[in-house]
């Protein structure tokens, strides 16, 4: 098995992940930091007959995309800040249309026009709940350049899976730093494939099958007619006003992701076995509370880490279990305090939760955490 060794911006790696995941269409538009994986799309794509297509705006980008994806092609958009704005009705659109699609959003400072160069955090409640109405859809960060090489991939293999948007929630620490990384030989690599009907059988394009909340999905002009629409819709694609029909479509809607939390959330734990404190971190910031916890376990304090990589759903269930056991729970993030509000959601008062953040376009510092850290000790 050939295995290739490269050194890697997270932006590239995001584009090789991508290409391994079996990508044959992007359409986007540029924005920093975000523009080389469109570069890189457009140069990729060509040489396995895939298709790249710079689009007028970002409403469009994500429009073409989930156009492609109806054709059958796994399909990704890329953005940043504004551009993410711009995409979120039509996240919306897929996620009712049940259309599998990759967006990529590599944070920077904000809001409006903000800091296109400095890294952020501050789109982490708009990409849970960015879009309008109650909606599906899984959100995924990575915080390195390996894991955004392989995240990419299991974004796809979400997608394909439960028929779903995938948000990569990436950041410009994690976009635009440069690692070291191991390329795995395809055959290494688990791929998904979206379910496809087969001619012949009484296909209706949201009709559940055998028990599967997940409906086939047939790919435009292979044969298969169906409506697709951002209405309220019966199996058949077709618009419906029947209120009963609309809760048994959302019902199932959310099922898809509510249901399989266990498939879909991952996360990381760094000596939490022992731990009578805690840091929460994600992404970038998390590398941050890597360095600060190996500093205070060298002076003996006792401090884990977890670092949610699927942010949504929230791993609520982790969370609760380790703020039973701690004295305080520390939230770090490039923001003011987006994650800290969901921790103290699932956490309901059994220990303190504390934020450390910032929000200026700069990144914190170990040593800035380790102060923050001290105020309880």
């Amino acid at each position: 098995m050939a295995r290739k060794v490269k050194f890697l911006q997270g932006n590239e790696a995001c584009v090789e992940g991508a290409l391994m995941a079996g990508m044959t269409f992007y359409s986007g538009y540029p924005i920093t930091p975000s523009t080389e994986i469109a570069e890189l799309s457009a140069e990729g794509l060509p040489r396995i007959g895939g298709k790249f297509i710079q689009m007028e705006d970002e409403i469009a980008g994500i429009a073409a995309a989930i156009g492609a994806s109806l054709t059958g092609a796994k399909a990704m958009t890329a953005t940043s800040g504004p551009g993410f704005s711009l995409k979120q009705e039509n996240i919306g659109y897929a996620a009712l249309t049940e259309v599998p699609v990759v967006i990529v959003n590599v944070q920077r400072g904000g809001p409006s026009t903000g800091l296109p160069t400095a890294p952020g955090q501050g789109d982490l409640m708009q990409a849970m709940w960015g879009t309008h109405g109650d909606h599906p859809v899984i959100c995924l960060t990575p915080d390195s350049v390996k894991e955004t090489f392989d995240l990419t991939i299991r974004a796809f293999n979400l997608a394909e899976k439960y028929r779903t948007p995938v948000i990569l929630l990436t950041d410009e620490i994690t976009g635009h730093m440069r690692e070291k990384i191991e390329i795995p030989d395809q055959s290494e690599i688990e791929i998904y494939n979206r379910i496809k009907p087969t001619l012949g059988e009484d296909y209706k394009a949201y009709k559940v099958y055998d028990g599967d909340i997940v409906p086939k999905m047939a790919d435009f002009g292979s044969g298969f007619r169906y409506h697709v629409t951002g209405l309220m819709h019966d199996e058949t694609g077709f618009p419906s006003n029947s209120t009963k029909n609309a809760a048994v479509l959302m019902d199932r809607l959310m099922a898809k992701i509510e249901n399989n939390k266990e498939d879909i959330i991952t996360y990381e734990e760094i000596e939490t076995a022992d731990a009578e404190y805690l840091i929460v971190a994600y992404g970038g910031t998390a590398r941050t509370a890597k360095a600060a916890i190996k500093t205070l376990r060298a002076e003996g304090i006792k401090v884990g880490l977890f670092r949610p990589i699927t942010v949504w759903p929230f791993p609520e269930k982790q969370v609760v279990e380790l703020s039973e056991k701690v004295k305080d729970v520390l939230v770090a993030e490039l923001n003011y305090g987006q994650m800290k509000l969901e921790v103290e959601r699932v956490v309901k008062g059994n220990c303190p939760v504390r934020f450390c953040g910032k929000a200026n376009g700069e990144v914190l510092t170990p040593e800035e955490l380790i102060r923050k850290f001290k105020e309880v000790l």
